[in-house]
């Protein structure tokens, strides 16, 4: 588990879409600030505090500096804001009503996610 002392990403370390995702964020100027944090592989059904393993698992998670737990949409406005090169980004996400708008796209991308996944594998075991 982690402590709630910087914002914290969970992902999903087992989805090549997503491994891309996050390493292109952690490569970015101030995700030494972030913790990313791959709970694919854990054996603990709570990876935080109020935060399951499958629901984590099922859609994109941070954990705010105060403890909070954001998903979907509004977790990657927390993300994006977190990082200077895209805070402008996380910070207008962030206001009403864009948090919402944010999230139904992110929750109309999720049932694609796994074709998406699929056709990721595929890219990454071609030469």
């Amino acid at each position: 588990m982690t402590e709630p002392t910087k914002l914290t990403v969970f992902y999903d370390g087992s989805c090549p879409l997503c491994i891309r995702e996050i390493g292109l964020y952690q490569s970015l100027k101030g995700a030494d600030a972030i913790a990313f944090i791959d709970i694919s592989h854990s054996e603990h059904a709570i990876v935080a505090p109020g935060l399951s393993k499958d629901a984590a698992m099922r859609r994109f998670h941070v954990m705010r500096p105060d403890g909070r737990i954001s998903s979907g949409g509004p977790a990657f406005a927390h993300l994006w804001a977190a990082l200077p090169g895209l805070s402008w980004l996380g910070r207008l996400f962030l206001i009403k009503p864009m948090p919402c708008v944010l999230d139904a796209a992110y929750t109309v991308f999720l049932p694609m996610r796994p074709s998406v996944q699929r056709l990721a594998r595929r890219l990454v075991k071609r030469p």
